[in-house]
């Protein structure tokens, strides 16, 4: 998937063939907000702009807007896992929140997942 940022905030590019236009959907947040254009330009234009009417609606009604990436993530490993990283962090001598991190970490470098 191509995405396209602003403000912090990550969109979508797709193409609707039938339709002959591009459009897209702001991730990383539960709101449903979404775009269209006919190019490229215009597309991240109206990206942008549905993202300052989403900031606006959140002002009035005295919201925070949602932020992506908040820094905390639930994961659910299943118990073998989480006992086997359990215990190689204890050994370690390490959180296993600092374990995860070091593994991700090391993932990331290595390159993409398949």
């Amino acid at each position: 998937m191509n995405l396209i940022e602003y403000k912090e905030y990550y969109g979508s590019v797709e193409a609707h063939p039938e339709d002959d236009c591009l459009f897209g959907q702001v991730q990383f947040i539960r709101a449903l907000i979404s775009y269209e254009g006919d190019i490229l330009k215009e597309l991240k234009t109206n990206f942008q702009s549905a993202l300052d009417d989403y900031f606006q609606y959140c002002e009035e009604q005295q919201i925070k807007p949602e932020v992506p990436f908040k820094g905390s993530l639930n994961i659910r490993p299943g118990r073998d896992l989480h006992r086997e990283m359990a215990i190689f962090a204890e050994e370690a001598g390490i959180s296993v929140n600092e374990f995860i991190k070091q593994a991700i970490t090391e993932k990331l470098h290595q390159g993409r997942m398949l």
